[in-house]
């Protein structure tokens, strides 16, 4: 049997660009990609913490170091320079794989720079 997990996580990034014509996708700082074990045209989900939009686009590599984060396409519409995101990146995992799992957390600052990584998200308490 094969599990859906998280594999990596881009905690709070900045929308820097959001470009409504454009093919598509999202154009992510290649130094973050690298960090985070995220890769050009890899599927990824992102979450609008500013107003709840989610939507799924794909990867494409900017600039290493450049900070960008470029929101293009149809998703520009759900997306706005200046908005925080959270963007996922899954995989599928087979049962032995799973006993070593562990996710790849990068925590970003407000000017895209890492704030810090994690294996592990706390736990949610009361």
């Amino acid at each position: 049997m094969q599990s859906i997990m998280l594999k990596a996580k881009l905690h709070q990034a900045r929308v820097t660009h959001s470009v409504l014509d454009y093919e598509g996708s999202c154009a992510i700082d290649g130094s973050l990609l690298d960090l985070a074990g995220m890769r050009e045209f890899e599927q990824i989900q992102i979450y609008n913490i500013d107003n709840g939009n989610r939507f799924t686009t794909y990867i494409i590599r900017a600039e290493d170091g450049s900070g960008m984060i470029s929101v293009n396409g149809a998703a520009a519409r759900l997306a706005g320079v200046g908005d925080r995101i959270i963007i996922c990146a899954f995989g599928n995992y087979d049962e032995s794989e799973l006993a070593t799992f562990k996710p790849k957390m990068v925590y970003i600052n407000a000017d895209n720079t890492v704030s810090h990584t994690s294996f592990d998200i706390p736990v949610q308490v009361v």
